[in-house]
């Protein structure tokens, strides 16, 4: 099937959706407000490119060096040739009008946006490099699908790829189809400031359609929340000189100014502030980490258009010196931020003759002024730190070739398109945008200062001018800033781990792809508590019969080993708990080779977990040699996780399969998840067959005690990894583990959770591990409740 609904969708489809699909299939299963809409499936990409036989020729033509700009340029061009001019199979443009008629009467504007299965990932955003179409008819959807096909090769795309890691033909793309939503104000959302994670909610918003936000092109009003009180802290109100919106004549997206009593006017009043950190905070408590939201209003409605994690939070203070010998500091001070130059802003956001609200997005009169010289032109910290160069204009992407190492990039608006030149930069500075566009976070990404929405810095700043940015406090100053502080080279600089907290409970990590590793490592997790394998064997888009058939047991082996390896590698000596393969059906069905699998009624209720690998031992086996392997080149860090485990002859039939591939279960660390009430129940048995520990998948969990499928919307809000059963189940498992000296985590989401730590550490449990960017936040909550327990132990 080509098509998939939103309704439809979870987290877990990330490889058939991509991460924008996921993020809003899962949105619209947890009851937030998401337009309508479906999803043409990375499975449709790839099969389009197979079948049409133009797959080889595209990723050898995108296979160049990315520094070369003139090998970038062609790279993109020929992709964009051979992608829009090959013809679309007829059942698969017949199945997309399909499906816009079954969405609307056929008269509808739907926005058609790219979602790649490498994006918004906890690692790596991707953001801003596949297109996005507004406003678009029927007639022209199969064309505008093909085009964003396509995006996955302009270069950015190709660029990002390369420097992150990922190779080109292990990348696929799908892409939303939902109802246009005619916005009249929209933006972006922070739940956590993006730099330093203080508890503060960043909204920027502008006039119209958020494209003009997130692209840069437009400076938006920004509004800092604090999360703790609710009260607006800040309030910057921009001079939003342009807006996006459709053009009733046509149809088409335009870019208008805006009308002279709307640009220098506050977008959002008290009601459309406290709505959205409402919405803001369901999100987070959803994904239980912090998030950057797109929405929209219309009609006094509020729409949630997509939601991604934050990549960017930083830990660390180390100060950074740039190929010039200035600093660029690695964290911008809680005081400071978005707005930092505003005053406070009363709760309604209007001014209360205190200097709460600033005009024209610029910085107030002297706020923010540097030590070292005179403000030349002052915007929005867009991303801390602090570094000198020469500044260099750029009017025009052709232009990026005179951007070298140490340059300040100048212009007149950030753009995603800039990355190859960013990455050489020292620091960005721009006239237009906000804090929260998508050129903004991947210079955050990057790690280079920015101060955007500055009004005049190209017509303020010339070539060669020598100039020091500020991307904590906003500011451009002349000169060189100068240091007394002897610093180290920028490669040393950066700390490999943050100071974190000392617990006895150890706090671990979730890896979803080995390219997270390095990020995931410098969290100072105790470990990884979780390493999915199916996504190195889905990545492959064949299923494992498929892929051996195609190119042996040894291919097949290598695969899952240097995945394994590369993540083994980064936590050396720390443990690396990896499951074994768990996909469900539909998962295979998307793949080569899937045509045999069996069309279940609920994929999760079926042939999935350890009952599909002791069924078919013959490919199991190979995902067990690659242990071996590993073993065998000193691996011993790597740990054996089976999923969906039910009873002990599940354990006694995998223990034995371990022994026929050469591992020897008394000498190596594996175990089970415990993700049915029948394992939670029957664990004794299991814990005297010799599993060494036992880790909770509460997703699962809960859904199979409390009958909520937790892919239906029409009973999310039943699922409660915190409902009083669930925790009871815990609380057995964990007691009956301690007394056979069986260690016991948590993997699931819910690990995340202040209330589920709470519980989890009151009874025992020797670790937690959470997705990378709640590992700092769990680190703390687990050290608070240890301290409060050793109080009460002691008073």
């Amino acid at each position: 099937m080509a098509v998939l609904w939103l309704d439809e969708i979870t987290a877990d489809d990330l490889e058939l959706v991509g991460g924008k699909g996921a993020s809003l299939g899962e949105l619209t299963g947890a009851g937030l407000p998401v337009p309508s809409g479906f999803v043409v499936s990375a499975g449709t990409y790839r099969s389009f490119i197979e079948e049409t036989g133009i797959d080889e020729e595209l990723f050898e033509t995108v296979d160049v060096d990315t520094e070369d700009s003139k090998a970038l340029a062609e790279a993109q061009s020929r992709a964009k040739e051979l992608v829009l001019e090959t013809e679309m199979p007829e059942e698969i443009r017949q199945e997309i009008y399909d499906s816009y008629d079954e969405m609307g009467d056929g008269d509808d504007f739907v926005a058609v946006r790219s979602s790649a299965t490498a994006e918004d990932l906890p690692d790596a955003s991707f953001a801003g490099q596949q297109e996005t179409f507004l406003n678009v008819t029927r007639e022209d959807l199969v064309d505008r699908v093909k085009r964003c096909w396509a995006s996955l090769f302009t270069q950015r795309a190709i660029y990002y790829r390369q420097e992150k890691g990922f190779a080109h033909d292990k990348v696929d793309i799908a892409v939303v189809v939902q109802r246009m939503v005619d916005a009249e104000k929209s933006g972006v959302m922070f739940t956590s400031h993006p730099s330093t994670g203080a508890s503060q909610i960043i909204i920027e918003a502008a006039w119209g359609l958020g494209e003009a936000v997130v692209s840069g092109s437009v400076s938006p009003d920004n509004y800092v929340v604090d999360r703790e009180s609710g009260a607006v802290e800040e309030v910057t109100i921009a001079d939003k000189k342009t807006m996006m919106e459709k053009d009733e004549a046509t149809g088409e997206t335009v870019e208008r100014e805006v009308p002279d009593d709307l640009r220098e006017a506050q977008v959002l009043d008290e009601r459309d502030i406290e709505r959205l950190v409402e919405l803001g905070e369901r999100v987070e408590d959803h994904y239980g980490n912090p998030q950057d939201v797109e929405w929209a209003v219309v009609d006094g409605e509020v729409f949630m258009l997509q939601s991604r994690p934050i990549t960017t939070i930083d830990d660390g203070e180390t100060e950074i010196e740039t190929d010039d010998g200035a600093s660029a500091n690695g964290a911008s001070a809680d005081t400071g931020g978005p707005g930092a130059n505003a005053g406070g802003a009363s709760a309604d956001g209007i001014a209360d003759g205190s200097g709460a609200v600033e005009t024209a997005g610029g910085a107030s009169s002297g706020a923010g002024a540097s030590d070292d010289g005179d403000v030349l032109v002052s915007g929005l910290g867009a991303s801390p730190g602090i570094a000198s160069g020469a500044v260099r204009i750029v009017d025009q992407l052709d232009q990026l070739d005179k951007v070298s190492e140490g340059d300040i990039i100048v212009t007149e608006m950030t753009t995603p398109d800039m990355v190859p030149a960013m990455k050489r930069a020292a620091g960005i500075a721009t006239d237009e945008g906000g804090m929260t566009s998508h050129a903004a976070i991947v210079s955050r990404e990057l790690g280079v200062p920015a101060v955007v929405g500055c009004t005049d810095a190209t017509t303020t700043l010339t070539d060669d001018q020598r100039i020091t940015i500020d991307g904590d406090k906003g500011t451009i100053t002349e000169g060189r800033k100068e240091t007394t502080e002897e610093r180290e080279p920028i490669e040393e600089a950066r700390p490999k781990t943050p100071v974190k907290p000392m617990t006895a409970t150890e706090v671990k990590v979730n890896v979803s792809i080995p390219e997270a590793a390095e990020r995931a490592a410098a969290t100072g997790a105790d470990g990884v508590g979780l390493l999915r394998m199916e996504h190195m064997i889905l990545s492959t888009n064949k299923t494992p019969a498929k892929y051996l058939e195609d190119h042996g047991v040894d291919a097949y082996v290598n695969e899952i080993v240097e995945g394994v390896r590369g993540v083994a590698d980064e936590f050396y000596p720390r443990p690396v708990r990896v499951r074994t393969l768990d996909a469900p059906t539909d998962e295979f069905r998307q793949l080569q080779g899937g045509e045999d699998e069996p069309d279940e009624h609920n994929p999760m209720l079926g042939y999935r977990g350890i009952r599909r690998s002791l069924d078919r031992p013959e490919v199991f086996k190979h995902e067990l040699e690659a242990f071996a392997r590993l073993y065998e080149m000193g691996y011993d860090n790597v740990e054996i996780m089976f999923p969906l485990v039910n009873d002990a002859e599940d354990v006694i039939r995998a223990r034995n399969l371990l022994e026929e591939s050469g591992i020897d279960p008394d000498k190596r660390t594996w175990g089970v998840m415990i993700e049915t009430p029948a394992s939670a129940l029957g664990v004794e048995q299991m814990a005297e067959q010799g599993i060494d520990f036992a880790s909770f998948g509460t997703n699962d969990l809960t859904q199979y005690t409390l009958a909520v499928d937790r892919n239906n919307g029409n009973v999310a809000d039943r699922f409660d990894e915190l409902h009083p059963s669930v925790l009871q189940l815990i609380s057995q498992t964990i007691a009956v583990c301690r007394e056979h000296d069986v260690d016991t985590s948590i993997c699931g989401q819910a690990g995340s959770k202040p209330k589920m730590v709470q519980h989890l550490v009151d009874e025992g449990i020797s670790s937690i591990s959470a997705n990378i960017d709640a590992v700092r936040d769990v680190q703390h909550e687990v050290k608070r409740v240890e301290q409060s327990l050793l109080l009460d132990s002691v008073r």
